[in-house]
């Protein structure tokens, strides 16, 4: 069920997409934790690279969001008052309200892919396929060539962003229109 609804002093119940400052996501992540709020932070693994070693770091997904459930129009501007939290995200003037469905793709995504990354570039539609196996049965993607790898792209369309992943080729059904 998707939790979207209207409250009573117009402001909408459901995922929305807090801004941060740069560099701030885990901060802003544990103020909303220990202020019990119901929130998420989308981590990946990655390899930094310095002169004299390499370290795997946890780095967000999407760089200064933070994602927050609001009940209501008080939790929305107290969320504001977290130090390192700089507004909520809009699109056409309205709070972005993320789909419980996609927030749930994301986890499932981080879960159980490899190499999650942002589509940095505009990416042509490519071939539809449906996941028929494995933690993403059920969804439909896009086969995508990145880097020569063959990786599903995800569409993530409350955020207006793309996520792609590297999935073994044997789960993916083709689907004919």
């Amino acid at each position: 069920m998707e939790k979207t609804l209207k409250n009573e002093n117009n402001g909408s119940v459901g995922w929305h997409v807090v801004y941060t400052k740069p560099r701030h996501e885990k901060k802003v992540f544990e103020e909303l934790i220990y202020h019990k709020y119901n929130c998420y932070l989308p981590l990946i693994k990655q390899t930094s690279i310095w002169s004299d070693r390499q370290k795997i770091i946890d780095k967000p997904l999407f760089s200064s969001y933070v994602f927050v459930f609001l009940n209501n129009m008080v939790e929305y501007y107290q969320t504001l008052q977290i130090n390192g939290a700089v507004s909520f995200i809009r699109f056409c003037n309205k709070p972005a309200i993320v789909k419980e469905s996609e927030i749930e793709i994301i986890k499932k995504m981080i879960d159980s892919c490899s190499q999650i990354e942002l589509a940095k570039q505009e990416i042509k539609i490519g071939e539809k396929r449906l996941i028929q196996s494995g933690p993403l049965a059920g969804f439909e993607c896009e086969v995508v060539s990145v880097n020569g790898k063959n990786k599903i792209l995800v569409r993530i369309n409350s955020l207006k962003q793309n996520i792609t992943a590297e999935l073994k080729g044997t789960y993916l059904l083709k689907i004919i229109i």
